[in-house]
């Protein structure tokens, strides 16, 4: 123990094994329901460890289970020693109540003078060195090793200092906590303040004092108008081309056959301000569905990069984990990306997450996309406009309610296209994109501000706690009984016990 610190006089090193007794568990057969049915002995296992005071199980097990497992008294030590979170974190708890444990569970009943909640806020204290120095090696599922944790060096204060300690964490810590709680409400907060912002930017009521100040030369229905008239002239200025590329000449009412784009339904929409109208999602720009994925595509004869559902995330497009499959020259001219286009998830695992926009903003390298993603082209607005009216939708829930599937939720094409979009005058979607931006980085800095006081919150809980387990955080008292006596007290009960358990001499051997 050279590498110990110094401690306190009165303070000795021990470990779990010298001051509590360890008991394990198991899980009493699932075939047999008599083990189960009806129980009342909660039965915890790590699921259950989510707080530091365990109060109760989502299992219970029968008396007959008694026969099997022990019986862990109130105001023991329960630590996790076998799970994947163990890569992380070690879970402490103490429990109210009487309870058994599983397998994966390790419990430690404090001896006689040796405080429960000391020693689990010790534990919580070293949850690094412990992690570092018992876990087994080579092991599928995180897990500590029981001698190893046993042996563990822990600090042993005198009983009357245990408790003045504990009552000092639990003082400072509560405080703590409660700042914490406040922080994380203030997330909360901040992440309604955007959705509310969102909403109040789609209705018109965020550029209400802009309205009132200005006057657009164009009405919204106008630049609708515009965008669709435009819309028909590329159409037509394509169809032209291809009849040239052909040496064809445009058959008779060739122009018929364009496609108008469909109309949003508004019986049900709420009135907008003056000088807005509602416009479909296809009105205002291209939809496009990616290509479908297919094994036999992946490396090919022309390799290239494509955009999932995956990469596109609340901070934008993530290229650090990027595929490849083959996409031929057509399909390259057909699904490459360019600046400004306006991507949405298609497919999610997680209904809140389909419609998930995000700009292409990466003009180097040639980027395709899959069908998990649907691709938006502005005409005759900002890409920025179309990314706010489209998160408003996504996190006000629009897309949420289209979704559907089994195990994967989709947004399909189709029902994307003809949504209702509010369009409010171009002068106006820029003064409302501003807003919105300027809105939205000052609850970035507040949230910046907060993560870093969470940070400092959680250096310093441990700062606490290490003070507090080598004599740092209340004063000495010289006329509590050394540690050293307690230990030696601790010992020879353990003694006595166990000579009561193992009887000696002739009826010793009668009862072998």
């Amino acid at each position: 123990m050279s590498d110990l610190l110094d401690l306190p006089p009165g303070w000795c090193y021990s470990n779990l094994e010298e001051v509590a007794r360890s008991f394990g568990g198991g899980t009493p057969s699932k075939s047999d329901p008599t083990f189960w049915t009806d129980g009342t002995i909660p039965w915890v296992s790590p699921k259950d460890m989510k707080t530091f005071n365990v109060t109760s199980s989502e299992d219970r097990l029968a008396d007959k289970a008694l026969d099997r497992l022990s019986l862990i008294p109130a105001e023991s030590v329960l630590v996790v020693v076998r799970s994947g979170i163990l890569s992380r974190t070690l879970p402490v708890a103490l429990n109210s109540l009487p309870v058994t444990i599983n397998q994966d569970m390790r419990a430690f009943v404090p001896e006689g003078g040796v405080s429960a909640q000391y020693l689990a806020w010790q534990l919580m204290a070293k949850e690094r060195e412990v992690l570092s120095k018992c876990s087994k090696d080579g092991t599928t599922v995180a897990s500590i090793e029981g001698p190893a944790l046993a042996r563990f060096p822990l600090t042993v204060a005198p009983a009357a200092q245990q408790t003045r300690i504990v009552a000092k964490v639990e003082e400072l810590l509560s405080d703590l906590d409660a700042g914490v709680a406040e922080l994380k409400a203030a997330q909360k907060t901040l992440v309604q303040y955007r959705q509310s912002l969102l909403k109040a930017a789609v209705e018109g009521a965020l550029t209400a004092d802009w309205r009132a100040k200005h006057q657009p030369a164009e009405t919204g229905a106008q630049l609708l108008e515009r965008i669709l008239v435009e819309r028909r002239a590329r159409w037509e200025a394509k169809q032209l081309a291809k009849f040239k590329e052909q040496g064809k000449a445009p058959p008779k009412d060739w122009k018929a056959k364009y496609a108008e784009p469909v109309q949003p339904d508004t019986t049900e929409l709420p009135a907008l301000p003056v000088g807005w109208v509602w416009a479909s999602v296809e009105q205002l720009g291209h939809v496009q569905l990616g290509r479908q994925r297919s094994p036999d595509k992946v490396g090919g004869a022309n390799p290239t990069p494509y955009i999932r559902a995956a990469n596109i995330t609340e901070a934008g497009v993530d290229l650090t984990d990027v595929l490849e499959m083959d996409f031929s020259e057509d399909e390259r001219k057909s699904f490459q990306l360019h600046v400004g286009d306006v991507l949405l998830t298609e497919a999610s695992g997680s209904a809140e997450h389909v419609g998930r926009p995000a700009i292409w903003k990466h003009p180097s390298g040639a980027y395709c996309f899959q069908n998990t993603v649907l691709r938006f082209t502005p005409h005759g607005i900002s890409s920025e406009f179309s990314f706010y009216s489209f998160l408003a939708m996504q996190k006000l829930g629009v897309f949420r309610k289209l979704s559907g599937g089994v195990g994967i939720n989709h947004l399909s094409a189709g029902k994307f296209s003809k949504l209702p979009v509010p369009l409010p005058p171009l002068a106006e979607q820029m003064a409302l994109v501003e807003l919105v931006e300027q809105g939205f980085a000052a609850v970035a800095n507040q949230e910046s501000v907060i993560v870093v006081s969470l940070k400092q919150s959680t250096a310093q809980r441990l700062n606490i706690l290490r003070a507090a387990f080598t004599g740092q955080l209340v004063p000495q008292d010289p006329n509590d009984e050394p540690a050293s006596a307690l230990l030696a007290r601790i010992r020879a009960e353990r003694a006595a016990r166990e000579a009561v358990s193992k009887p000696r001499g002739r009826k010793a051997k009668e009862a072998v």
